[in-house]
C-alpha cells in the first residue's frame, strides 16, 4: 500500500484555492500510485481561524468547499481532509473540528477531534465539541485509525505538567490498526521537530503498527508551520521524511523493508528558515510584496534585512538609515556595506532637522530639566514617522526590529522602532540574535564584521550601551528565559545562581512595560513561549508579586 502526505500551505478562509490545491495535489499522487494521502489538520478552512468560525457563512463555505471536493474527486484514491463543522449533537459547542476520509466521491469515514489545547497560543475548547468516540476504518486490506494533531499528545504536551485526563490514542490502539494517521497543524518552535518524532515512534511502538504524520507547512499570522512529516513503520523506524519549510508531496510504500537515517535538525538552521518562511507569508498573505526596514548599523535591524532578503529576493526589501547627532560614522558605514552586501536599495534620511524642530517646540516645557528617555525616544518617534510616512506612499510593509530582550524590558519606543506590521526576531533573545547572524556568516561575510564585534547601543545619546543601564546580555537572557519561557518565580530564578538585586530589577522592568507588549505588531514564534496571544498577563498589576 502506497500513502503520502500532502504538505500544503492553506490560506485562511481561501476555500476555493484551499479545496483545489487538495485536488490537484491528489491527483498528482494518484498518478504515483497512492492509495491514501493525507492532508493536514484544517485543510479546507486554514489554521487557525480563530473568531473567523462564530461566522455561519464561514462555516457553511467551508463545507461546501469540502462537498466540491468530493463530488470533483473522480481518482481511485482515498484522501484525508480537515474542516469546521457544525456539531450536530444537542449538547455542546456548536462547532467540531474534523477530519473525513473520502472515496469513490463519499465520506467513508469521519473523526471529530478529541484533544482540544487551550495553553499557550491555542484555543481550541473555545468553539468545538470534543470527539468522543475513537474506531478505525479499512482501506485496502488494512485496518487505519486517526488522530488529530493535539490527540497524540495525550500526556507529552509542551509544557511537562499538562496531561488530559483520557488518551485516545489508547482506544485507537485497542482496534489493533495496521496504520494511524495523523493530520496536523502543529506550529513550529525551535527543537518540537524532534519531540513529534518523539511521540510517534512512541506510539508506533507501543501499537506495532505504521504511523504517518502529516504537518502544515506555511504561516499564519505569527504561527509558523514547518511541515516535516514523516512516517515511521510498525517496528518504528523512520521510512521517510517530507521537506521543511516548503510545501512537498511525501510519498511511502508502507510494505516496503527501506529505512533512512534520522534527520539531525540544526537550530539555526530551523530558526532561519522559520523566521524568512514566517516574513514570506505574512506579507504575501496580507496582500503586499515588500518590505521597509530602519537599517540602524546594529545587529538587529541587520539581521531582519538578511532574512527579509531570504524571504522576499533584494528587489523588495529597502533600507533606510536615519543619523541623528548620536549616531557614529561608523554605524553608517556599517548600515551601507550591509545593503551593499546583500544588493539591496539604501537611502538616508538626516533626521537632525526634525529632531531639533521638536526640541525647540518644546523648550518651554521642558526648560530646567535634564535631558533624559523623553528626548531619546524623540529620535525613534520621527523614524518610525518617516518610515510609515514612506509605506503609506509607496507601499510595502515596515517590519520592526526589536528583539525579545528588548520587548521584554521595554528597551523600545512605542511609536518609534516598534512601528509596523511584523516583528520579526520579537522570540529571540539577544544572545540569539547574536547566534543566528553566526551562524548566517559562517561562510560568507554576509553581515560585516564590525556590526557582530561593537558593543550594542541604541546611539540615542553620547557612548551610549546597552549594559549601561541592563545587565549582561548573558546574564539578562539567562533570567528573562525562565522568567518567561519556563514560569519562574524571583525566588526559583535566585536559586539557579543569579543576584537577587539584578533578578528583582529585571522582573520588575519587565512588569512594567506589559502596556507596551500589548501594543507590539505580531510576533513570529519559534520558542515555546513568544510574546502575543501565547503570553496573557495583566497590564495593571502589582509588581512585587512575580
Amino acid at each position: 500500500m502506497k500513502i503520502a502526505a500532502g504538505q500544503i500551505n492553506p490560506k485562511i478562509g481561501d476555500f476555493k484555492n484551499n479545496a483545489l490545491n487538495i485536488l490537484e495535489e491528489s491527483i498528482k499522487a494518484y498518478k504515483l500510485g497512492v492509495d491514501l494521502i493525507v492532508f493536514p489538520e484544517m485543510s479546507i478552512s486554514g489554521y487557525p481561524p480563530m473568531d473567523l468560525v462564530n461566522y455561519d457563512s464561514f462555516v457553511n463555505k467551508n463545507i461546501q468547499s469540502l462537498k466540491w471536493l468530493q463530488d470533483n474527486l473522480t481518482a481511485d484514491i482515498a484522501i484525508c481532509v480537515g474542516y469546521v463543522d457544525f456539531n450536530s449533537k444537542l449538547q455542546g459547542k456548536r462547532l467540531v473540528n474534523r477530519a473525513v476520509i473520502i472515496h469513490n466521491n463519499k465520506v467513508i469515514y469521519s473523526q471529530d477531534k478529541t484533544l482540544l489545547p487551550t495553553y499557550d497560543v491555542f484555543d481550541e475548547a473555545r468553539y468545538f465539541e470534543p470527539g468522543t468516540v475513537r474506531t478505525f476504518f479499512e482501506f485496502r486490506g488494512k485496518k487505519i485509525g486517526l488522530a488529530i494533531c493535539e490527540d497524540i499528545w495525550w500526556n507529552h504536551g509542551e509544557f511537562s505538567d499538562k496531561e488530559y485526563p483520557e488518551n485516545p490514542v489508547d482506544d485507537i490502539l485497542s482496534h489493533n490498526p495496521d496504520l494511524i494517521i495523523v493530520p496536523s497543524a502543529s506550529p513550529f518552535y525551535s527543537g518540537k521537530t524532534i519531540t513529534r518524532m518523539e511521540i510517534v515512534k512512541d506510539i508506533s511502538s507501543k501499537g506495532r503498527c505504521s504511523v504517518l504524520y502529516s504537518n502544515m507547512i506555511g504561516a499564519n499570522d505569527n504561527l509558523i508551520f514547518d511541515g516535516n512529516s514523516f512516517v515511521v513503520n510498525s517496528d518504528s523506524e523512520v521510512i521517510a521524511v517530507a521537506k521543511g519549510f516548503e510545501e512537498d508531496l511525501m510519498v511511502v510504500d508502507l510494505d516496503s523493508k527501506l529505512t533512512i537515517p534520522e534527520p539531525k535538525y540544526e537550530k539555526y538552521f530551523e530558526i532561519e528558515s522559520a523566521l524568512s518562511l514566517g516574513i514570506k507569508e505574512y506579507v504575501r498573505k496580507c496582500g503586499l510584496s515588500s518590505v521597509i526596514i530602519g537599517s540602524s548599523g546594529g545587529i538587529d535591524s541587520a539581521l531582519v534585512a538578511v532574512l527579509a532578503v531570504k524571504a522576499l529576493g533584494k528587489d523588495n526589501v529597502k533600507t533606510f538609515a536615519m543619523p541623528s547627532r548620536y549616531s557614529s560614522e561608523g554605524s553608517r558605514i556599517d548600515a551601507k556595506q550591509l545593503a551593499e552586501n546583500l544588493g539591496i536599495t539604501y537611502d538616508e534620511l538626516v533626521i537632525e532637522p526634525m529632531f531639533d524642530s521638536f526640541l525647540d517646540t518644546l523648550s518651554p516645557y521642558f526648560s530646567g530639566t535634564e535631558p533624559n528617555v523623553a528626548e531619546e525616544n524623540i529620535q525613534a518617534r520621527i523614524r518610525g514617522t518617516l518610515l510609515m510616512a514612506y509605506s503609506n506612499k509607496f507601499g510595502g510593509m515596515v517590519l520592526t526590529t526589536g528583539n525579545k530582550s528588548e520587548l521584554a524590558t521595554g528597551y523600545c519606543t512605542l511609536y518609534g522602532d516598534m512601528a509596523g506590521g511584523l516583528s520579526v526576531i520579537g522570540d529571540l533573545f539577544k544572545t540569539e540574535v547574536f547566534e543566528l547572524c553566526y551562524y548566517i556568516n559562517r561562510s560568507n561575510e554576509i553581515i560585516p564584521k564590525n556590526i557582530l564585534e561593537k558593543p550594542p547601543s541604541a546611539e540615542l545619546r553620547p557612548d551610549q550601551k546597552d549594559e549601561d543601564t541592563l545587565p549582561p546580555y548573558d546574564i539578562l537572557d539567562g533570567i528573562l528565559e525562565l522568567y518567561i519561557v519556563h514560569n519562574k518565580s524571583l525566588e526559583d530564578i535566585v536559586t539557579e545562581g543569579y543576584d537577587f538585586e539584578t533578578v528583582k530589577f529585571v522582573l520588575n522592568l519587565t512588569a512594567r512595560v506589559e502596556f507596551k507588549r500589548n501594543q507590539v505588531p505580531p510576533v513570529l514564534k519559534v520558542s515555546k513561549k513568544a510574546f502575543g496571544n501565547g503570553r496573557r498577563i495583566p497590564i495593571a498589576r502589582s509588581l512585587t508579586e512575580v
